[in-house]
């Protein structure tokens, strides 16, 4: 069982940034891939990001590659997405998300984190 906790959420202007965290418990999180997803109200939830569980392989979906980096630090259970160049339409709940391989589906993660709110104000 892996529990994920995610903070950094905010309200920012476009343009600005933000940096999430994602702590997760257990002493399995490096035997684990790590996926950041967004939902806007009345939308689906949408990858993002992943992160391999030893940080070698990372993907980003096309509208965010450039603007957002992922990252991990295992001796620390956390996995970070940093967010700059922000605009209007980031504006959603982010959450990380724990997979056994790398993985863009939703139905691929098997544990979640409860969300964190991101709103860019124009």
């Amino acid at each position: 069982q892996v529990q994920l906790v995610e903070s950094g959420g905010g309200l920012v202007q476009a343009g600005g940034s933000l940096r999430l965290s994602c702590a997760a418990s257990g002493r399995t999180f490096s035997s684990y891939a790590m996926g950041w997803f967004r939902q806007a109200p009345g939308e689906e939830r949408v990858f993002l990001s992943y992160i391999s569980g030893r940080s070698s392989t990372k993907y980003y979906t096309d509208s965010v590659k450039g603007r957002f980096t992922i990252s991990r630090d295992n001796a620390k259970n956390t996995v970070y997405l940093q967010m700059n160049s922000l605009k209007p339409e980031d504006t959603a709940v982010y959450y990380c998300a724990a997979s056994r391989t790398i993985a863009t589906a939703v139905v691929d993660y098997i544990y979640w984190g409860q969300g964190t709110q991101v709103t860019v104000s124009s």
